[in-house]
């Protein structure tokens, strides 16, 4: 059975891209050539990788844990009781990885799993100085996460970003980076797939495949082209055994761009939307719409003058395209909006009544309608020690919930509160009512729970299930039923 690897262990290398900011020079035809001579096959790839190198830095990352309590110690301490006093051991876990510097002043963008949860992060270049980085910001949806040192006015050297749209199966790429430790390492290969989704890594599924060699080590490191260009970052890899098995997975540099570009204007990951939900084209989907195979998203529901709607887009049109991109699936229309600039136009091409049309839909930022709210609520009441907030195109988006959700979410449960020691409510519950009043917003559950008594109902939505809650005799009696 195949595994999925996300390469945490061992050192990697970061690539330092993007000299002049974050826009991308205008995508260049390449012509495609194999090889017609001798002369041909004997050429080299050093060039590129001569220029590549100066951009090349690692990434240190060091936490504390506490260490596990040995055999030993565990029957000392039950056989002379367990009044014993305890010491706390600290431990520190050191593990390397990858990343880019996408400015030249020092703006860097690795794997989110590299850095997670780190209470120190170093980056050394490759003159081997080093340098603290601090998170700016931390996306688990993409896997990409961007750093910044320090480097006083140093301009560092650095690389263009590749339109990762044009890559083709069959392209060479280089996959540059420091596996098991072995320092600055090149291998070669070419893209095997392109728009590979499926792949379960990441919530916004859309990778670059290549069979360049992978290995722990590489993660948040540079997938490059022949151009020297950056084409994604190297995140994960199939393997049985945890190397490379020729199955590796980057994160396309569109992605990457609108990634830093978002944490260095807004502050924060929030990724544009269009305002529809909707559902796979299936084979007999596709039969009964008239086309000749399955792909494409169907539309389902339009947001309320949301981008689509404004733009005249309506429920059972089928998009087909994103600015001349095809759209095979719900992840592929994800990312292609996702990649594009909020504020800008994007030409969407549709099915509808059997015909194919371009619309320009004004890509937006998913509004934030009720404001999120977050509080932590307090009383004399069974939700006491429960975090909530109220549920918004954008914060559901963070969330990884259904866009169009409505209502209270539960963003924290205290472990000690007695919704978390009864497991009453879960983090991701949406409150839908308490005794039988429905619940819009933290406002109004705020007010209803101050008026509640014994027994005490609600209502809740958990995975997509429904189900009426009753707390009776101070918690001792407990018990749900599902409605739908």
């Amino acid at each position: 059975m195949r595994k999925l690897w996300l390469m945490t262990a061992g050192l990697g290398a970061a690539m330092v891209v993007g000299a002049a900011g974050l826009t991308p020079p205008a995508a260049q035809e390449v012509e495609r050539q194999v090889p017609h001579n001798r002369q041909d096959v004997l050429l080299s790839y050093a060039p590129v990788v001569e220029r590549v190198a100066p951009a090349v830095v690692n990434i240190y990352t060091r936490k504390q844990v506490a260490a596990r309590e040995s055999t030993m110690a565990q029957m000392f301490r039950e056989f002379f009781g367990q009044d014993i006093p305890q010491r706390r051991r600290q431990r520190v876990l050191s593990s390397l990885g990858s990343g880019v510097i996408v400015r030249p002043d020092g703006v860097i963008v690795t794997n989110n799993h590299v850095v997670a949860d780190a209470d120190e992060i170093t980056v050394a270049l490759s003159d081997r100085r080093e340098f603290d980085a601090e998170v700016v910001v931390a996306d688990e949806r993409t896997d990409l996460a961007v750093l910044r040192i320090d480097t006083d006015g140093e301009k560092l050297p650095t690389l263009a970003f590749a339109d990762s749209e044009t890559a083709m199966v069959g392209d060479i790429v280089l996959a540059i980076g420091n596996p098991f430790g072995l320092n600055q390492t090149v291998t070669s290969g070419i893209v095997s797939a392109t728009a590979r989704t499926r792949v379960g890594i990441t919530d916004l599924n859309f990778f670059i495949q290549t069979d360049a060699a992978i290995n722990p080590g590489n993660s948040g490191g540079a997938l490059v082209d022949l151009q020297g260009r950056l084409l994604g970052v190297n995140s994960a890899i199939y393997s049985r055994s945890g190397q490379s098995a020729g199955i590796g997975f980057a994160v396309p540099a569109n992605m990457v761009e609108a990634v830093v570009r978002a944490a260095l204007n807004e502050g924060e990951v929030v990724r544009p939307w269009i305002g529809v939900a909707t559902q796979p084209v299936t084979r007999t989907l596709a039969a009964s719409l008239g086309l000749d195979r399955p792909g494409g998203v169907l539309i389902d529901r339009l947001y309320p003058k949301g981008p689509a709607d404004r733009a005249g887009l309506r429920p059972g049109d089928v998009i087909l395209a994103v600015n001349g991109r095809e759209v095979l699936d719900e992840s592929a229309l994800t990312f292609r909006v996702a990649t594009t600039r909020p504020g800008s136009a994007a030409a969407v091409t549709i099915l509808r009544d059997g015909r194919t049309r371009d619309i320009a839909v004004d890509v937006a930022l998913p509004p934030e309608r009720p404001k999120r709210d977050l509080t932590a609520l307090d009383g004399r009441h069974p939700f006491q020690g429960v975090e909530v907030g109220n549920l918004s195109p954008r914060f559901n988006d963070e969330l990884g919930l259904d866009p169009f959700a409505e209502g209270v979410v539960v963003v924290a449960v205290e472990r000690r509160s007695p919704a978390g020691r009864l497991r009453w409510l879960r983090k991701g519950d949406i409150i839908r009512g308490v005794d039988g009043t429905k619940v819009d917003d933290v406002a109004e559950l705020e007010r209803l729970l101050d008026d509640t008594g014994s027994p005490f109902n609600y209502r809740i939505e958990r995975d997509g299930q429904v189900a009426d809650c009753v707390i009776a005799d101070r918690g001792r009696r407990f018990g749900c039923q599902r409605v739908r």
